[in-house]
C-alpha cells in the first residue's frame, strides 16, 4: 500500500472518530427524539466507514490513526462549551453541520494532496464525503 493510501485512510479514520465522539457527546444533551434518532443513525454510518478504513489498514499491515486522549478531551470540552448556554436542537444541528463541513474540507485536501492513492482508498474517501453532504442536508431541517 502506498503512503498516499495510508494518509487518506488515516484521515478517514480521524474524521469519522471525531464525528462519532461529537455525536456521543451531543446525545446526552438532546431531548428531541427525532434528532436523537438521526444522530444515532449518523453515528452508525460513521462507524461503518471508520471500520472499513481500519480493516484496509490492517490488511496491509499499516499502522492505524491513533487519537490521543488530550485531543478527545479537547473535542468533548469544545462540544460541552458550545452547548453550555444553548442546548437547543437548532444549535446542536448547526454544530454538527459545521463539523461536517470541516470534515469535508479535510477529506478534499487529503485526496487532492495524495494523488497517487489507489481507487479503493479514494472510493472510501468519496463515500465519506457523500455521507457528510447527505448528513448536512438532513440536519438543515433542524435549523
Amino acid at each position: 500500500m502506498k503512503q498516499d493510501d495510508i494518509t487518506i485512510l488515516r484521515e478517514i479514520q480521524r474524521s469519522t472518530q471525531m464525528a462519532m465522539t461529537t455525536i456521543d457527546t451531543l446525545l446526552d444533551k438532546t431531548s428531541d427524539d427525532d434528532f436523537t434518532l438521526k444522530l444515532s443513525r449518523q453515528s452508525l454510518g460513521y462507524a461503518r466507514i471508520h471500520n472499513d478504513a481500519v480493516e484496509r489498514l490492517i490488511e496491509e499491515q499499516s499502522g492505524t490513526y491513533r487519537s490521543n486522549q488530550i485531543a478527545d478531551f479537547i473535542l468533548r470540552g469544545s462540544v460541552h462549551m458550545g452547548t453550555m448556554l444553548n442546548v437547543s436542537t437548532s444549535h446542536m444541528a448547526e454544530m454538527m453541520i459545521q463539523g461536517s463541513n470541516r470534515g469535508l474540507t479535510s477529506m478534499y485536501k487529503a485526496v487532492k494532496h495524495n494523488a497517487l492513492a489507489q481507487d479503493r482508498s479514494v472510493e472510501l474517501a468519496q463515500e465519506l464525503m457523500d455521507f457528510e453532504v447527505k448528513n448536512i442536508e438532513q440536519l438543515k431541517e433542524y435549523l
